[in-house]
């Protein structure tokens, strides 16, 4: 089993940055695929950005390309996501997940076993 914890949501207004932080224990993640996810009020949960472990590549949706960053520290079991230029529908939960099958960076919630809890981030304006 796999147990991810995300950190570092808050409240910030529009144009503003955050990093959020995700921690995997449990099981090695080196042959995984590590995903960003939100989920706002009423909406569905939503693919933000991968990383595979394995390799380093990575994938982003439209909506935050050119904005955020996913980064990871492997030898620390760490994934982050750097969010630069904040708009208020960014506004959303953010949820840490891992895919055992990471090769594909899926950006389908069913393909990721392990969730986190979330972290809440809010933007205002």
């Amino acid at each position: 089993q796999v147990q991810l914890v995300e950190s570092g949501g808050g409240l910030v207004q529009a144009g503003d940055s955050l990093r959020l932080s995700c921690v995997a224990s449990g099981r090695a993640l080196s042959s995984y695929g590590m995903g960003w996810f939100r989920q706002a009020p009423g909406k569905e949960r939503e693919f933000v950005a991968g990383r595979s472990v394995s390799d380093g590549n990575t994938r982003y949706a439209d909506s935050v390309k050119g904005r955020f960053t996913i980064s990871g520290d492997n030898a620390k079991n760490m994934v982050y996501l750097q969010m630069n230029s904040l708009r208020p529908e960014d506004t959303a939960v953010y949820y840490c997940a891992a895919d055992s099958s990471g090769s594909w960076l899926s950006v389908r919630p069913r393909s990721y076993e392990y969730w986190g809890q979330g972290t809440q981030v809010t933007v205002s304006s």
